[in-house]
């Protein structure tokens, strides 16, 4: 019955669920709606409103396109192709290879929320070279659960990070709340572990019947696999004197190894300093330089390395164009103060017992409008922080609500699928029915342990 539900699901969304550009457009044409309707702005304020978020995500958005692209250059290398195929062959099942899928998402993101952005992405091609009959909706969308699951109870998680930083913008109010009280309490790493199995037990049990099968080709339309442009040829145009031009200076510094292997070990002593300079804590910044010279120093030459380089271009045009309509997006909630609005609705029918699930939600509904945990946590955090003193609710409680709530709904949008989708070349209807069920059930999950929260901790 599962599997009939998922099928008619991602055949519906499919046939009527837009593509992320046109999700990314209704949405902002819904917030406007609200900024007036709710927060009682008029149109031309709320068009400041979105005109002065509009660039606000641009460092953001150079980030992502470099995490896309330094993540790809990596994956075709060589040794992590390699690496990489070796992984996918681990499972030996096309359902297997879903749980798999699943598994290496979720693990890579609560390690660190960038790293599922190179690792779902990257990993999925090579599990489909090693499995061509799996099903390639259900695995493109196993791909996506760090983003939905993981993340924000992990180790990057930005607001219980935020709120054990000495001089954050909450000190003064709330003091200094240890992250062994957020991210490692008992609460949060069993609920954790909880999700991680019932969502690789649920992919299981969502795995289509043979004649609904949908393979990369069927999905993407064509007689070849995406991943059969994969991994870029480490020896393509890498050959010293080819052709009849014979050989030159230029040919040698191109297709030899010392000029990636000098400016790699300079560049990973560069991110070390970074690192150091940033309190030994991992930024995107940090992150971004080290992989650009990790990638470097795993191609044979620079020809190679620019080769995968420029076939990794391709896969960020949906970043650049989209980001900054979400950033529009949080202008206007920001600026309007719907957000405040919206949050006295919830906290106002709250009581002590109830504070922590309905945290819950409304980050989850928040979330679907401003995808953004560290800047959406600036929004909320004031009246939050100070709701969960009113009723004597301890804050790690509200900020692990907070948490769990803010990726909760990533499972309907596709802000952050948008790495994905780009170099597994579908559109987000195309796994959103698969999605949406799957979301059903973390719902449910995380519901339950928020209402039980207060008696058991």
């Amino acid at each position: 019955m599962l599997t009939r539900a998922a099928n008619a699901a991602a055949n519906w969304s499919a046939r009527w669920v837009p593509n992320a550009f046109v999700i990314a457009c209704l949405l902002t044409l819904v917030v406007f709606a609200l900024v007036i309707a709710v927060a009682g702005k008029n149109p031309i304020a709320a068009q400041g409103y979105w005109v002065k978020g509009f660039w606000e995500l641009l460092e953001l958005a150079m980030q992502m396109s470099l995490i896309v692209l330094t993540g790809y250059v990596v994956a075709v290398s060589p040794a992590v192709s390699r690496l990489l195929e070796s992984t996918a062959g681990l499972a030996t099942t096309t359902t297997g290879a879903v749980v798999l899928m699943g598994l290496v998402s979720m693990g890579a993101s609560w390690l660190h929320w960038g790293l599922v952005l190179i690792a779902g992405p990257t990993f999925l091609q090579f599990l489909v070279r090693k499995h061509p009959r799996i099903d390639y909706r259900l695995a493109v969308a196993a791909g996506y659960l760090g983003s939905t699951c993981t993340w924000h109870a992990g180790l990057s998680g930005s607001a219980p990070l935020l709120m054990a930083t000495p001089k954050n913008f909450m000190e003064a109010q709330a003091g200094l709340i240890p992250i062994s009280t957020t991210t490692f309490s008992a609460f949060n790493l069993i609920l954790t572990a909880v999700i991680v199995v019932v969502m690789s037990v649920t992919l299981r049990r969502l795995y289509p019947r043979d004649a609904d099968v949908m393979t990369s080709a069927a999905v993407i339309g064509g007689s070849r696999a995406t991943v059969e442009e994969l991994p870029v040829d480490p020896h393509a145009h890498g050959r010293v004197g080819d052709g009849s031009s014979g050989f030159s200076l230029a040919d040698a510094i191109e297709h030899r190894y010392a000029l990636n292997l000098v400016m790699g070990l300079l560049g990973l002593s560069g991110a070390w300093t970074l690192y150091a300079e940033g309190g030994y804590r991992m930024s995107l910044n940090v992150f971004n330089f080290a992989f650009l010279f990790v990638a470097l120093l795993l191609h044979p030459s620079p020809a190679s390395f620019t080769q995968a380089a420029t076939r990794g271009a391709t896969y960020v045009h949906g970043i650049v164009v989209q980001f900054p309509f979400y950033a529009g997006m949080y202008g206007l909630i920001r600026y309007s103060g719907l957000a405040e609005t919206i949050g006295h609705w919830f906290v106002s029918i709250a009581s002590p017992r109830t504070f922590p699930v309905i945290i819950y939600w409304y980050s989850g509904v928040l979330s679907y409008f401003i995808p953004s945990g560290g800047s959406k946590w600036a929004v909320e955090a004031p009246y939050v922080v100070s709701a969960a003193q009113a009723l004597a609710v301890p804050i790690p409680h509200a900020i692990l609500a907070y948490a769990w709530g803010d990726m909760s709904t990533h499972f309907l949008q596709p802000f952050w699928a948008i790495p994905l989708l780009a170099i597994a070349r579908v559109e987000f209807k195309d796994i959103v029915g698969y999605l949406a069920l799957l979301f059903v059930v973390n719902l449910v999950v995380v519901s339950t342990a928020f209402l039980l929260l207060p008696y058991i901790w």
